[in-house]
C-alpha cells in the first residue's frame, strides 16, 4: 500500500500517521501527532497536490475524518501543502459583484446558523471580533470587554453622544456604549437571529431608552450627519472591493462634522488584496463567508481618505486576533457534543477548521486586523481630537 502513495507525499517526514478504508496504517514520519482517516480511496492520488482548499473540502464533506486536537491537525495540513506545493500565490480574482440581496444572503449564511451555537464559544456579551489583551493573560470575557473600551475610548465617547453601529451584530458594542458611556446608540445589521437576541438583551439590560437597533443596509443610512461619532467592527470585510468607495462615502455622510470614524477589521497581507495562498482563501470563500474580500491596509485607507475623512490612528491587531481566534476554537473543542445539537455536522466540521486554521493564520502572519481611526474635518481644517494618546491610557 505504501508504494501506491505519490513519491512526495512518501517521503515526508511529518507527524502524520494515514489510516486507511481498509484498515491499514501508515506512519509518515516518528510519534505521529495526527492522524488522517481516508475513507475515499480516491483521495489518496489527490494527496499529491493538497491545497488547503482540497485538504478542508474533503474533511468538510467527509471523505476523511481527523483524530487528533485540531490545532495540530492544523499545523501538520499546513506543513504537508507547504512541502509538496511550496508557496504557490493565489490568483488575483475579480471583484465580486456586491447588491443588497447578494450581501443579505451571504451575512445570512454565516450569521444565522444558529445563536445557541455562538453562544457556546463566544464571550458572555457575544461579540464576535478580535479580543483585546491588555496584558495577554485575560481570559475571553476580560478581553472582549477591554476591547469595547478600547474602542469607545479611541472613539471619546462622551455622555450624550449618538454613535451609530454599523455591522452591531448581537448588540454587544451598543449595549457596552451605553451602559458605560451613556451614549444613544444607534446600530444596524442584515441578520435577522442577531436582531432578534440583540434586542432581546437591549430589553433585559433596560436600555430601550438608548439603544435602537434595525434591520438596514449600510447603502440605506441616513446622510445628514447625524451622527457624532461611527463605529464599524468587522464590516468592511463584508462590503468588497468595489463597494469600498460607496461604503466610506455613507460613513462620511452619517457624521457630523469634527465627528470621528473608527473602521475596525481584517485585512489582507497582499496589496492587490488577493486570497491566503495554497487554497486557504478559497477554502473560507465557499464555506465559511461567502462573498468575502480582504483589503489591504493601504486601499482601505485610500477609500477612508478620498471618502473625505482624515486617518488620524491606526493600530495592528493581528496577535490579538490569534489570541481570540484560539480561545474561540477551544471554547468550541470542548463542547462538541452539545455544539451537534445546534448545528449539521457538516456546519460543526467547517467551523473546528475555520476557528482553528484562522487562529494559525493570524499567528503566522497570513492576514492581518487593524483598527483606523478617522476624523470628519470641519470646514476650517479642525476638529476635537487631544493633542496626544495619552487620554486613551489614563
Amino acid at each position: 500500500m505504501l508504494a501506491q502513495l505519490p513519491t512526495a507525499l512518501r517521503d515526508l517526514r511529518l507527524p502524520l500517521r494515514l489510516k486507511l478504508w481498509d484498515g491499514k496504517q501508515i506512519d509518515l514520519g516518528p510519534k505521529p501527532r495526527v492522524t488522517l482517516v481516508v475513507k475515499d480511496p480516491s483521495l489518496v492520488t489527490q494527496l499529491a497536490h493538497p491545497s488547503l482548499d482540497a485538504l478542508g473540502a474533503a474533511y468538510v464533506e467527509g471523505r476523511v475524518d481527523l483524530e487528533g486536537p485540531i490545532e495540530e491537525a492544523i499545523e501538520v495540513g499546513d506543513a504537508l501543502s507547504s512541502a509538496l506545493l511550496g508557496d504557490e500565490s493565489a490568483p488575483v480574482e475579480p471583484y465580486a459583484a456586491h447588491d443588497k440581496r447578494s450581501d443579505a444572503e451571504a451575512i445570512s449564511y454565516h450569521y444565522d446558523l444558529s445563536n445557541e451555537f455562538y453562544r457556546l464559544w463566544l464571550d458572555r456579551d457575544m461579540v464576535y471580533s478580535c479580543a483585546y489583551f491588555e496584558t495577554g493573560q485575560e481570559n475571553l470575557d476580560q478581553a472582549q470587554q477591554a476591547k469595547l473600551r478600547h474602542l469607545c475610548r479611541k472613539l471619546r465617547l462622551q455622555p450624550g453622544d449618538r454613535l451609530l453601529d454599523v455591522g452591531c451584530g448581537w448588540g454587544g458594542l451598543a449595549r457596552f456604549a451605553a451602559r458605560e458611556f451613556e451614549a444613544e446608540v444607534y446600530g444596524i445589521t442584515l441578520s435577522q437571529a442577531q436582531l432578534e437576541l440583540g434586542l432581546q438583551r437591549v430589553a433585559e439590560e433596560g436600555l430601550e431608552d438608548r439603544v435602537t437597533l434595525e434591520l438596514l443596509d449600510y447603502r440605506d443610512l441616513p446622510q445628514d450627519g447625524r451622527f457624532d461619532k461611527v463605529v464599524s467592527v468587522g464590516m468592511f470585510e463584508h462590503v468588497g472591493h468595489a463597494n469600498l468607495p460607496l461604503y466610506c462615502q455613507r460613513l462620511f455622510a452619517a457624521v457630523r462634522a469634527g465627528g470621528l470614524v473608527m473602521n475596525h477589521g481584517i485585512t489582507s497581507r497582499f496589496t492587490d488584496g488577493r486570497p491566503v495562498a495554497r487554497g486557504a482563501g478559497e477554502f473560507i470563500d465557499r464555506y465559511v463567508f461567502p462573498q468575502g474580500e480582504l483589503p489591504h491596509l493601504a486601499t482601505m485607507a485610500k477609500a477612508i481618505s478620498e471618502a473625505g475623512l482624515e486617518i488620524v490612528d491606526v493600530e495592528s491587531l493581528r496577535l490579538h486576533y490569534a489570541r481570540t481566534l484560539q480561545l474561540w476554537s477551544q471554547g468550541l473543542e470542548r463542547r462538541l457534543q452539545k455544539a451537534a445539537q445546534w448545528v449539521p455536522e457538516k456546519s460543526l466540521r467547517i467551523w473546528r477548521l475555520y476557528l482553528a486554521g484562522c487562529a494559525y493564520g493570524f499567528q503566522h502572519g497570513w492576514m492581518n486586523l487593524h483598527q483606523i481611526l478617522a476624523v470628519k474635518p470641519r470646514d476650517d481644517g479642525g476638529h476635537d481630537l487631544p493633542w496626544t494618546r495619552a487620554d486613551l491610557y489614563a
